[in-house]
């Protein structure tokens, strides 16, 4: 209950991307729609861990729970980051009993590290789902559509499947520049 408790926190924190609705978007949300997308396309992944990857996504943004979202255009020093994440997902694990709490440490590590072909994916998926939100969401004016062109770009490389979804992306972006 503890754990369920804490990582509620999440649905208060904001992101800088905004729903169709224009509100702020929470990493809750972002997390929620990330798992569906890593769902629907795991299909297209059979050699992966669906239970792996599932997991990857729910967990991938527990570091954000006590210290908020610092969104990629902001990020400075990725050590810091880092250590301030890690510190949050130590507390989480800390909720729960000594065993889940070190497989929710081993998760949220695999996904840093980004060396399993689940952990890429996933990252490759985290960037596109930002893009999309971004795209979909009601921004303000003068929102820098411009910054979705390069953001996460190298975690598309890895395969056709991944290249064929940035192209889509990317060609959305582009509707969003020409207006």
């Amino acid at each position: 209950m503890r754990f369920i408790r804490e990582v509620e926190r999440l649905k208060s924190v904001e992101r800088t991307a905004w729903t169709t609705s224009g509100r702020r978007e929470s990493t809750a949300e972002h997390s929620w729609r990330l798992a569906l997308l890593a769902m629907v396309l795991c299909g297209e992944y059979p050699r992966l861990d669906r239970l792996r990857v599932l997991q990857l996504a729910l967990v991938h943004d527990l570091g954000e729970t006590y210290d908020g979202d610092i969104p990629a255009v902001a990020q400075g020093d990725p050590a810091a980051k880092e250590r301030v994440e890690r510190a949050a997902v130590e507390r989480l694990a800390g909720c729960l009993p000594e065993g889940a709490g070190r497989e929710l440490r081993g998760v949220w590590e695999e996904y840093e590290a980004c060396r399993t072909p689940e952990a890429k994916l996933v990252k490759a998926l985290d960037k596109a789902e930002t893009i999309l939100q971004h795209n979909q969401g009601q921004n303000p004016s003068g929102f820098d559509y411009e910054f979705n062109l390069g953001y996460g770009a190298e975690w598309f490389r890895a395969d056709e499947m991944l290249q064929r979804l940035r192209g889509l992306l990317d060609a959305d972006t582009l509707r969003h520049l020409e207006k």
